[in-house]
């Protein structure tokens, strides 16, 4: 097994020039990029963690694939456009955002899952000073 192209396929990031995580001093800023941790590093820890991991991109390449074949190329992109805009939705940098064009094109907005009991923003450890998140997010910093 290639743990190289496993490690690879793990990222969740893709570095962006000027949101890279190193500080101006060459050490990693954690006011802005929070802490590091080795368990990101790390392989999975089950066979289907990856599986599970990217599920929501595999079942929308299914559904994909299955819409062109039934109606033709204009349909899958004309759905890919229109979740592209409803991603672009968003509140405030320091707001957690709902999604709920997003739950609705995907026809997920009656159900519930997982990550609507667990993955709540007021349970969330993590708040940031909302200035300086809408500094950033502005490029003012």
């Amino acid at each position: 097994m290639n743990t190289r192209g496993l490690r690879s396929q793990l990222k969740d990031s893709v570095p962006v020039a000027g949101l890279c995580p190193q500080g101006s001093y060459g050490i990693q800023d954690s006011l802005r990029s929070g802490f590091t941790s080795v368990k990101n590093e790390l392989l999975p820890s089950h066979p289907l963690e990856l599986s599970e991991k990217n599920f929501v991109l595999n079942q929308d390449k299914m559904n994909f694939s299955t819409l062109r074949n039934i109606q033709g190329l204009h349909a899958p992109l004309k759905l890919q456009m229109e979740y592209r805009a409803a991603r672009q939705i968003q509140r405030l940098p320091f707001l957690q955002s709902s999604n709920l064009a997003l739950d609705t094109l995907r026809g997920s907005d009656d159900t519930i899952g997982f990550e609507d009991i667990l993955g709540d923003p007021a349970q969330s450890e993590m708040m940031g000073e909302p200035h300086m998140m809408v500094e950033y997010k502005l490029g003012l910093l």
